[in-house]
């Protein structure tokens, strides 16, 4: 059918999603989920919803319950706050409402792979920034023309942080540029930039309830920014979809917000563990990046990547493998519970996998 396409659709390069099997006899570490239901008071929650017969009806087009529940977490005014069906959305808002500039945009060579996906889809044209030799973002690459701004922090998938200082260094350098901030892993090792956003109208930070919050299942993600660039958010939102998250999403993520000690809870837990994953690979000879996600990004001088991700799931461990270089040699493990932790390990000390 191929013949009804409009031209565009020819050109495009689709994001390539984690696997998602189909049986749940696999440790599944490939897709950086929470290991942990959510807060007991979402499904509450949602229960609730249900018995209140509130689904024939449309939900808040503008999802006011949770943007105040979010400005108040946050510290900002409901008119900073942006949300949408998953960050995912969010950030395809964000690349059509304030990236599609005259100038190519700026993100680096390494880094989520949806960003030039996102480039493609809006015609936008960008330049990657080389990361340095250790994998870290160097804010002094970010001193050039461009026509915006993007990186996670902690980026993906290598896991290293970005400290405030630095993301201010890039806000110096970049007065008349949107900086947008993806904070999808913050909440395990990072201090969110959304304490800059007053003094910074050009940034934009957004996050997403689906690791930290282990509501990936719901779908919810958010912006938050001066009222200027939340406006042009929603803008393309309602020309797109007024209605993009679900009464259920909406009272569950309200509930996951105002349980603090569970998430607080959940969040250490996941940096302990963490902790123990990688000063076990780094025993077993493995190059372990500095990580504030909940993953770690690792390779081992003797062992080749895609061999042992292949061994891992033959012992039934799903695990991310980046088959492009330069990082081809590397694998993302997402934290799991200490048991699937502990048999990760297990399965690692035993394995004999093929020498590079």
């Amino acid at each position: 059918m191929s013949q009804f396409w409009s031209q565009l659709v020819h050109t495009l390069t689709p994001y390539v999603p984690g696997e998602q099997p189909k049986g749940d006899k696999l440790i599944k570490l490939n897709t950086n989920e929470s290991p942990y239901p959510p807060s007991p008071s979402v499904q509450a929650a949602i229960s609730a919803q249900l018995a209140a017969d509130k689904l024939r009806l449309y939900p808040d087009p503008n999802a006011d319950l949770l943007k105040s529940a979010l400005a108040k977490t946050h510290q900002l005014s409901e008119q900073q706050v942006f949300v949408g069906n998953g960050s995912d959305e969010v950030l395809a808002h964000t690349f059509l409402a304030l990236l599609k500039q005259d100038q190519a945009i700026l993100f680096p060579d390494i880094t989520y792979s949806f960003y030039p996906v996102y480039c493609g889809l809006y015609e936008i044209d960008y330049e990657t920034v080389p990361l340095d030799n250790d994998f870290s973002i160097n804010p002094d690459d970010y001193q050039q023309p461009n026509g915006g701004i993007i990186f996670p922090n902690p980026n993906a998938p290598t896991g290293r942080l970005l400290t405030l200082e630095a993301i201010e260094t890039i806000l110096k350098y970049n007065p008349n540029s949107v900086v947008i901030v993806d904070e999808a892993y913050i909440d395990f090792g990072g201090v969110s930039a959304s304490g800059l956003i007053n003094q910074y109208p050009n940034l934009l930070v957004v996050q997403t309830f689906s690791k930290s919050r282990a509501l990936a299942g719901l779908r919810v993600g958010y912006a938050l920014g001066h009222t200027d660039l939340i406006e042009a958010l929603e803008r393309v939102k309602n020309s797109f979809n007024s209605y993009p998250l679900d009464q259920l999403a909406i009272v569950g993520a309200v509930a996951a917000l105002e349980d603090n000690d569970y998430f607080e809870s959940c969040c250490q837990k996941i940096i302990k563990t963490r902790q123990t994953l990688t000063e076990f690979l780094q025993q077993q000879g493995f190059e372990v990046l500095p990580s504030a996600a909940n993953f770690v990004f690792v390779r081992h001088p003797d062992y080749d990547a895609a061999r042992l991700a292949k061994q891992l799931r033959e012992q039934a461990i799903i695990v991310r493998h980046f088959n492009k270089p330069p990082i081809d040699q590397f694998l993302r493990i997402t934290i799991g519970t200490d048991a699937q932790n502990t048999r990760l390990c297990d399965v690692i000390a035993s394995l004999t996998v093929c020498r590079t």
